[in-house]
């Protein structure tokens, strides 16, 4: 696994911690790296999107909510939530990240961690918000 999946995993991981445990993302980011190790650039990226998700969680919702049509927010399963949070973020806040990858590595996630119509749901809902992230130059 290439050191930029293992950030995002982790990435995803301290989101999807945050949200379940409600504590203060330092709290989170403080007790997942004494249990879990990695290079610096690693928990750098990982620190760079988990953060930057949970400060924009408002607009990354709202972007959710409008492209997950026929499904309520709060409706869409936890992981699944989080693996769209963080793949909405990156469509938005990290343009050198080609949408193909933001995509083909939420859908990796969404196999990981969600059930069996996950990766499906997840390739859809993004694909939405990266037409409104991303639109053709």
């Amino acid at each position: 696994m290439g050191r930029r999946t293992k950030a995002r995993e982790c990435a995803f991981q301290l989101l999807y911690q945050w949200e379940i445990t409600g504590e203060p993302m330092e709290t989170v980011l403080d007790g997942f790296w004494r249990m879990r190790s990695g290079t610096p650039q690693m928990k750098a990226m990982a620190e760079r999107l988990a953060v930057g998700a949970q400060a924009r969680v408002a607009e990354l919702d709202a972007a959710i909510a409008e492209a997950a049509t026929h499904w309520r927010l709060d409706r869409i399963a936890s992981v699944d939530r989080t693996v769209l949070r963080l793949g909405a973020f990156e469509l938005y806040a990290e343009p050198l990240t080609p949408a193909a990858v933001v995509l083909d590595e939420a859908v990796e996630l969404a196999k990981r961690f969600g059930e069996e119509d996950s990766p499906s749901f997840v390739n859809g809902v993004l694909d939405a918000i990266r037409r409104r992230a991303r639109p053709p130059a």
